[in-house]
């Protein structure tokens, strides 16, 4: 297993809890990074939203690519994916900027590829926001693109969003034959699409059962579409390990107070303009990335067996999230990833 981390750069990832102790700064992202280097994670994934989805569209956020490229350049190990949305950037620029941070970051830089879901960001960023399938016809343009300019040394293209004529791109990424493409979707279409183009799929939280289904599902699509196996499957939650269980249920009670505020502004939109496999409640909003439903919730053992079982499920990769962010990511580090090989071992044996 392979533990990632979101970067808190939005303050926090609870929509009910107002401050977090976890300040949208690069300082901070950088004691984040730099600590976690040091307690054994080994992914970070940079989330890319111009406006606040956390904490409201008026809270302050760090922007994801200028972040990656800062970050990359203060690290020496850790694997730093950026989120990158087709419908606010162009291809080729992107391109260009990828190979750059891969190179910065001696090969360490890779990409989460999100077909964007919230209108309102869009209308006042000027994204290209259309309908559901529209959108996944950008994205693999824009993917056709992206690798063409990595693996060609003379590229042109002429797609209905994009356009380019004999281009250039020195240096190349240090990954041959491209930074990994991570992605995820639970549409038929996206399904379509990430089994097309890209290296890795990734997924909201969900139960063991739920996820097990959905490895199952892709791996045979992928089968069925002639491609290589996919290199990795990662899967979002959050984490809440406390010494006793009535001491975790007190935090998830607490978080899940939910309170009206501008932090659930874009749940509408969420639930509305994507087509999602399973319902989400507010409760499952509460905590971003429907974080909650994996339950890795109680004490050190509990969270181990359970991270054990998405092992058996499938997951290979695991994209954490944590409140207040430095001090649960090292108790996890220290309390549970230990388990999590002892139990292993136990198993093999």
């Amino acid at each position: 297993m392979k533990y990632g981390f979101w970067l808190p750069i939005f303050g926090g990832w609870l929509r009910n809890v107002e401050d977090e102790k976890m300040p949208p700064t690069f300082e901070y992202a950088k004691e984040v990074i730099q600590s976690a280097e040091k307690w054994g994670y080994d992914t970070t994934l940079i989330a890319e939203l111009y406006l606040n989805d956390i904490k409201g569209p008026e809270s302050p956020s760090l922007e994801a690519w200028s972040t990656a490229a800062a970050l990359a350049a203060v690290t020496e190990k850790i694997e730093i994916m950026a989120a990158v949305r087709p419908a606010f950037h162009n291809p080729a620029v992107t391109a260009k900027m990828a190979a750059n941070i891969d190179n910065i970051s001696n090969g360490r830089f890779t990409l989460n590829v999100v077909s964007a879901w919230w209108e309102g960001e869009a209308r006042q960023y000027g994204g290209a926001f259309t309908e559901h399938d529209e959108r996944y016809d950008r994205t693999e343009e824009f993917i056709d693109v992206l690798k063409g300019l990595w693996e060609e040394e003379q590229f042109s293209y002429n797609g209905k969003f994009y356009n380019a004529e004999n281009a250039h791109l020195s240096p190349k990424p240090i990954q041959k034959p491209n930074p990994v493409l991570y992605a995820g979707g639970e549409s038929p279409r996206g399904k379509q699409t990430i089994v097309e183009k890209c290296d890795a799929y990734v997924m909201h939280g969900g139960t063991v059962e739920e996820i097990e289904t959905k490895v199952k599902d892709m791996k045979e699509r992928r089968e069925q579409a002639g491609k290589t196996p996919f290199q990795s499957f990662g899967m979002a939650a959050y984490v809440v390990c406390r010494d006793t269980e009535e001491e975790a249920q007190a935090e998830i009670d607490r978080i899940t107070d939910v309170k009206e505020s501008s932090a659930y502004s874009g749940y509408k939109d969420f639930v509305g303009k994507s087509q999602l496999e399973q319902q989400v409640k507010l409760y499952d909003y509460s905590v971003s990335n429907r974080g909650l439903r994996p339950n890795l919730i109680g004490t050190p053992e509990q969270v181990a067996d359970k991270i054990i079982a998405y092992e058996r499920a499938g997951i290979d990769l695991l994209l954490l999230q944590f409140s207040p962010q430095l001090e649960e990511m090292e108790r996890f580090s220290r309390d549970v990833m230990p388990l999590v090989e002892a139990k292993r071992a136990v198993v093999s044996n």
